[in-house]
């Protein structure tokens, strides 16, 4: 698309409207407060909407897209997979446009495909925060939630370098950093770091009987936790990240075999070598990296 002169504005001269105002949008807002010309939320629920307007989340709530979105150059939408989608569906209708639009959803492929068929107005780029909890309400939003974390960008090829610049600073608003990658690959990544995660925490949770609830400790929480993510998300991840997520199962059970064999045939010594290799690789995957560490 042509680069829209509004574009080139900093984030201080921007009305951003944040579209779901649960966990990660209503954090979002709580981080961009002063940061930002305007700052706009909506959600469907009214009373989360009742919620955000006591907390002073934004300049103004409400559960109505029309009222809040037409005056936004950044939209951003907070919501599950498919709200999302539907959202990229009625957007046309809801902002003359020109706006940026960005997305926090967990897979990146259906969202972006969509995002391609925005009117020329719109100038749309995907985006995805490495980081949350368990529970996904209002009540659970902070302003420290992305400071840290990781946070992907999946630009389109028709991503303005204003819009790319918007959302750089954005993230750096919030204490995050950004990692530009394209869609297809972050879905890949994500389904290794965070949805077979979450699947194998189903799992084990749903295996263990209940009378071990005397003995349950740390290990099992943390091991667990994912668990309780709510199904309203996770459907949504597990449908839309469903290729990246078959054969990620498939390596996870050939992996579970193997353990398994180890440990029927009494081989010690190779079931060390397995043990210390994971230990390895954990902590190549998780150590901080030189941008984290500074």
């Amino acid at each position: 698309m042509a680069e829209d002169p509004s574009f080139n504005r900093p984030l201080a001269q921007q009305t951003v409207a944040i579209v779901g105002l649960g966990l990660m949008g209503g954090s979002l807002a709580l981080a961009l407060r002063g940061r930002c010309a305007g700052l706009l939320g909506m959600d469907h629920n009214p009373a989360v909407v009742e919620q955000a307007a006591r907390m002073g989340l934004a300049d103004r709530v409400s559960t109505l897209p029309e009222v809040v979105l037409p005056q936004a150059g950044l939209i951003i939408l907070a919501t599950p997979l498919s709200a999302i989608l539907r959202l990229l569906d009625d957007l046309p209708g809801l902002h003359p446009g020109p706006a940026v639009v960005l997305d926090l959803g967990s897979t990146k492929s259906a969202v972006v495909e969509k995002m391609a068929d925005l009117p020329p107005q719109f100038d749309p780029l995907g985006g995805h925060p490495m980081c949350g909890k368990e529970r996904s309400s209002l009540s659970e939003a902070e302003a420290g939630l992305y400071r840290g974390a990781p946070f992907a960008l999946t630009p389109l090829a028709r991503t303005s370098p204003a819009a790319r610049r918007l959302a750089e600073e954005l993230v750096g608003a919030v204490g995050a950093h950004p990692v530009w990658l394209e869609a297809d690959e972050h879905d890949a990544m994500v389904a290794a770091t965070s949805h077979l995660p979450y699947l194998t925490a189903v799992a084990l949770a749903s295996i263990t009987p209940p009378e071990a609830a005397a003995l349950v400790g740390p290990g099992f929480r943390s091991t667990t936790r994912l668990a309780e993510t709510p199904l309203s998300i996770m459907l949504d991840i597990l449908r839309y990240n469903r290729a990246n997520l078959l054969p990620g199962l498939v390596r996870l059970q050939r992996e579970i075999a193997y353990l398994s064999h180890l440990l029927q045939s009494e081989d010690y010594p190779a079931l060390a070598a397995e043990l210390e290799q994971a230990a390895r690789r954990r902590m190549q995957l998780t150590r901080p990296s030189a941008e984290e560490k500074a």
